[in-house]
């Protein structure tokens, strides 16, 4: 769009405002994967020849979070810087979503500060989340890996499992680069995918990434801007009061990660006609083994399958919410609301190859599946009680609804309104109180036996 209001620039805009990121001006996506790949195997090179030098680089660790930090920089290419103004404005809009978020739900505001970021400042910020995603599964991967290697493969690996590593680590850090560099483009708020990837009470929108998502829509720009603070603001609002979903969030991801397990069935058939000292004359060879070895797969436990469904889930219940809150809090202020709703939730659904990437370095889609179902059953909870019933959900996750509750809400209304979740607060007397029923019942079919004949 042309006319955007709170100081947002058109991404055709002030070109004179664009600077060149750490990565090559004119930087083509369709040339990531051999750039990447070219990278990756000149680091190998400077480590087979250099060895000892090699091994000691910066690069230690289950992923190479310093070649994915330079390859998502060169996959955003140039970016346009934040101005002050434009800071001013992602405040202003904050603020007046969260007065209008106040009559929509409990939860008290949790945004303490308020910032536009630029894809690199994105990327930056939320790097630290990104390694508490992926360490676990690219560990555990790593593990399952050298203990699956053939006998013969194995001995000869052992003087050089360092090395190994580091070339493990160089693949998942490509694999991220590329991922992260594309999200960074594509967010337009910290919270966009799902996940707190900000400091907690920090409300991020990203004003370039609007401004391209802005162009796409036929709505007014400034409704645009309010709406996506509202629901950045209503995510910030989950995360701050309600202390145990952040954690429940990686704490599942890391559940999934222990369950990994790969056939390598392969790896015996790929590396029989291998001899070990070509890989030394030969580096194409090794190029060809590590091509090759993408196509072993993590196999899906039963275990794993839980984990993903109650991720699923519990993504839909956040997205869900959150829907319905804005809805709930803009609807009868801002006309396009169920528009933008609709909007937000197709993209939701669609995903991207940003997230396809991640999820085949993580083995998870970050996409909640049932945000429709999620959002009808906080709206008919809310319909059949209150505010506060509806949002003291949250104050426990034994509370939560689970994959069931979203296919038949009825139920999960009638337990919640019914009262049922008393037993958690004290269990002791929900106990006593079933031994006193069951107490009840004995006499009661004592005084209903005839009289016996003397």
């Amino acid at each position: 769009m042309s006319d955007l209001p709170f100081g947002f620039s058109s991404s055709g805009d002030d070109d004179d405002r664009r600077k060149e990121s750490d990565g090559p001006a004119g930087f083509d996506p369709s040339s990531m994967d051999p750039a990447a790949l070219g990278q990756m195997f000149s680091q190998l090179g400077s480590m087979l020849s250099g060895m000892g030098a090699g091994m000691t680089g910066g690069g230690q660790g289950p992923v190479n979070y310093q070649v994915a930090t330079n390859l998502a920089r060169q996959q955003i290419g140039s970016f346009t810087p934040v101005l002050a103004k434009e800071t001013g404005a992602v405040a202003d809009a904050v603020r007046l979503a969260d007065v209008w978020l106040d009559d929509a739900t409990t939860l008290p505001s949790g945004v303490s500060q308020s910032v536009a970021w630029t894809p690199v400042q994105w990327l930056e910020e939320t790097l630290p989340t990104w390694k508490g995603l992926c360490n676990p599964v690219a560990e555990q991967l790593a593990r399952t890996w050298q203990d699956n290697l053939p006998a013969e493969a194995a001995q000869f690996a052992g003087p050089m499992m360092g090395m190994l590593t580091q070339m493990s680590g160089m693949a998942f850090g490509t694999q991220l680069g590329q991922g992260l560099g594309q999200l960074a483009k594509e967010v337009l708020t910290s919270t966009d995918i799902g996940l707190p990837l900000a400091a907690e009470g920090v409300a991020v929108l990203l004003p370039e990434a609007i401004a391209k998502f802005a162009e796409g829509l036929e709505q007014p720009a400034q409704e645009i801007i309010v709406f996506l603070a509202a629901r950045e603001a209503a995510h910030v609002r989950l995360f701050t009061h309600v202390p145990w979903l952040r954690q429940r969030l990686l704490s599942t991801v890391e559940e999934y990660a222990r369950g990994i397990s790969v056939d390598f069935s392969g790896i015996a058939d790929a590396t029989s006609s291998i001899d070990p000292t070509e890989l030394f004359s030969n580096p194409g060879k090794l190029e060809e083994l590590i091509g090759s070895s993408a196509s072993f797969e993590p196999t899906t436990t039963p275990e794993q399958k839980a984990a993903l469904n109650r991720l699923e889930t519990l993504l839909a219940l956040i997205e869900g919410w959150v829907e319905s809150v804005v809805g709930q809090a803009l609807g009868d202020r801002i006309p396009s609301t169920g528009a933008l709703t609709e909007t937000m939730r197709r993209r939701r659904a669609s995903g991207g190859p940003a997230e396809q990437t991640f999820a085949t370095l993580v083995g998870l889609e970050l996409r909640p599946r049932k945000v429709r179902e999620a959002s009808d059953l906080w709206r008919k909870l809310l319909d059949a009680s209150d505010i506060a019933t509806r949002d003291g959900v949250w104050a426990h996750p034994d509370l939560m609804p689970d994959g069931e509750d979203l296919d038949q809400p009825a139920a999960f209304i009638d337990r919640v309104i019914g009262g049922d979740t008393g037993a958690l607060d004290d269990p002791i007397a929900e106990l006593e109180r079933t031994l006193a029923a069951e107490r009840d019942d004995d006499t009661s079919g004592e005084s209903d036996d005839p009289p016996k004949t003397p």
